[in-house]
């Protein structure tokens, strides 16, 4: 059992009070953290036990960053969505005491399920945060950006020369070399913004009840090119992609920035690469993880798992094609 001492913040009377609890560390979450319970709406999170001090102290270090960012995001104050606190870090304990974000992780599977209204809602909750998060800091000049740079091309190739031969069929494997062709020639102007760096579902939540989209993790927040965030793998999954950016067009202040109109054809190449890319990074991942000469019955099912996995992702990008031309 651990005691925590923690300052629990009242936001509406600004003020602190100073208790003890006792919980038990649960389970690990990530590759981390441990997370456990902490009644009350709230989760109390260490770093896993196996740590050295150097990587505890790191640790330690990117709480109290994150803790910057959130608070710094939360002072925006927009009401469309939520971001839970991070109320106290306990520093000489390792520590740090968090608010729950209630709902669940933002799949596909779930917002097809949602009604046309939330279904809005929510592509506007998105919109609104981005643009904060981007306008957040000052907007960099801008910048031609290649998109060649976001994927490990060694790998894809080794991927399309010595695996995909033995699984796939020829035209697949000439296909997926002639989009990596294009990926790699694609270059935009863009700049850098704020960005939270890391929208998937699991750091997306939905509670349908409350009809309200929570961000949590903002561990990697940093600068980076302005369309990542826009067509992240999160807008990708649920395939929201143009609404999105078209809220967010008409949100962003032109002031500060101006960005291509949302029919414009450099929007839709732009689109077209982002959400390839979105894939291919998986594509990558899956490929990289295939075995050549499986041994085990454990390897060989994942070795099918793998192969139907990106077969799965060649269909959708021949799908972005055709749906996005020049």
């Amino acid at each position: 059992m651990l005691d925590f001492f923690v300052k629990s913040v009242d936001k509406t009377k600004n003020m602190s009070i100073i208790y003890s609890m006792k919980t038990e560390i649960q389970a690990p979450h990530g590759r981390e953290t441990y997370i456990a319970d902490f009644g009350d709406g709230l989760v109390m999170k260490r770093p896993l036990p196996e740590f050295s001090q150097v990587e505890k102290d790191k640790w330690l270090a990117k709480q109290h960053r994150t803790k910057d960012v959130i608070d710094e995001i939360n002072a925006v104050n927009n009401p469309v969505y939520s971001i839970p606190y991070m109320l106290h870090i306990k520093d000489d304990e390792y520590q740090l005491l968090e608010e729950r974000a209630p709902g669940v992780p933002l799949t596909s599977d779930l917002y097809k399920s949602l009604t046309g209204r939330q279904r809005y809602e929510i592509v506007t909750s998105l919109a609104h945060f981005l643009v904060d998060m981007n306008e957040l800091k000052t907007v960099k000049e801008e910048t031609v950006h290649r998109m060649s740079n976001e994927l490990k091309m060694q790998k894809l190739q080794n991927i399309i020369g010595n695996k995909m031969p033995k699984w796939f069929d020829l035209g697949s494997v000439k296909y997926v070399s002639k989009v990596i062709e294009r990926v790699h020639d694609f270059e935009y102007v863009t700049r850098k913004a704020w960005s939270h760096c890391d929208l998937n579902s699991g750091n997306v939540l939905y509670d349908a009840e409350a009809s309200r989209l929570y961000l949590i993790d903002f561990a990697e927040s940093d600068y980076n090119f302005i369309f990542r965030d826009i067509f992240s793998p999160l807008a990708v999954d649920l395939d929201i992609c143009e609404p999105i950016y078209e809220e967010y067009f008409k949100l962003h202040d032109e002031d500060k920035y101006l960005i291509y109109s949302p029919n414009s054809p450099e929007l839709q190449n732009i689109m077209k690469y982002r959400k390839i890319t979105v894939l291919l990074k998986r594509f990558t991942k899956a490929g990289d993880d295939l075995r050549l000469n499986p041994q085990s019955e454990k390897t060989k099912q994942n070795n099918i798992e793998k192969i139907e996995f990106m077969k799965d992702l060649i269909a959708r990008i021949r799908y972005i094609e055709k749906q996005l031309t020049k």
